[in-house]
């Protein structure tokens, strides 16, 4: 499998925990090609929310979450706001920005990572 084939496989594992959890799936690898990628977007309650998913074999290189530096986070903060845009939601809708991580075969949300 390649990097892209992995990345799908989970990134669907964490959309199907995402919805165990009483998220609805809105977009999955929404791209806007100036401004990056967001993994998943989704819908929690009353917040629309943006979700980057990072998966580690093992710890050899650290933890997945500390894997989204700065310049991830600005990328993703950017495409959301073309997504808004796009979508035509209104600026003001309450957005918030998760993180999935999948390490072996342990997953863990983290709401409002960034």
């Amino acid at each position: 499998m390649n990097k892209r084939e992995i990345g799908s496989r989970y990134e669907s594992m964490a959309a199907d925990y995402l919805t165990s959890q009483g998220y609805e799936i809105l977009a999955r690898n929404y791209q806007n090609h100036r401004r990056g990628e967001i993994d998943l977007v989704a819908r929690e309650g009353r917040f629309l929310v943006f979700i980057e998913v990072k998966y580690r074999r093992d710890t050899r290189e650290g933890d997945p979450g500390e894997a989204i530096s700065t310049l991830k986070q600005q990328r993703i903060r950017k495409a959301a706001l073309v997504y808004l845009y796009e979508h035509r939601l209104p600026m003001d809708i309450p957005c918030r920005f998760d993180v999935v991580t999948i390490l072996g075969k342990e997953i863990r949300l983290i709401r409002d990572a960034f």
